[in-house]
């Protein structure tokens, strides 16, 4: 006697396509959205450090008169720039190429080593407002601009968190290109030929 074959419905069969296709959709979503937060950020750290200015009895200072924090202005607004229109393509249906895949993991390093640079120097320039150098006689700034100096502490800090942002995305990024694309080819002639002399 013959096993009874179950009737299956629609609900039963999957295709292996489909599945695929749902899973690459929600991992583009979740990329798109990590792109978003470090935008946002961006255009927060920008928006504070541009109104950063303020003036009373010891004088005026504004952020443009300090290049790092004016360095951290373009830095942040590139940023800010790049990770919008990184997103829209990414949230865009298209097949992964190996090129396309070279130029964001590409652009992702070095946005974040421009972010990271542009946060430390102004880091530095904070450390130095607040504690001042007796070696060359720089008095503390901070004690006077005090709310000069909170707005840029805020400005700093959101700059450190689009850089651990964008860490995350060089690793993605960086997942996505080396386990999708083989490596280079490498050599394989490694023989060195050597003229001999004859004495």
């Amino acid at each position: 006697m013959l096993p009874e074959k179950r009737a299956t419905s629609p609900m039963d069969i999957v295709a292996p396509r489909d599945v695929e296709e749902g899973s690459a959709s929600s991992l583009r979503t979740v990329e798109s959205l990590l792109r978003l937060v470090p935008m946002a950020l961006c255009v927060a750290a920008l928006v504070v450090m541009l109104k950063n200015s303020q003036s009373n009895d010891f004088g005026s200072v504004s952020y443009t008169d300090l290049g790092a924090f004016r360095y951290l202005v373009h830095a942040n607004g590139i940023c800010a720039g790049y990770s919008l229109l990184s997103a829209v393509i990414i949230a865009m249906p298209r097949p992964s190429t190996k090129s396309r895949a070279w130029t964001f993991f590409f652009l992702d390093q070095v946005l974040t080593y421009a972010i990271l640079a542009a946060g430390a120097v102004s880091l530095e320039v904070l450390f130095l407002a607040y504690k001042g150098d007796t070696a060359i006689t720089w008095s503390a700034a901070c004690g006077s601009f005090d709310g000069f100096c909170h707005k840029a502490t805020a400005a700093v800090a959101l700059t450190f968190i689009v850089v651990a942002c964008y860490a995350v995305l060089s690793l993605v990024s960086s997942y996505k290109l080396f386990s999708k694309f083989d490596a280079p080819a490498a050599n394989t002639n490694k023989g060195i030929d050597i003229a001999a002399f004859q004495g």
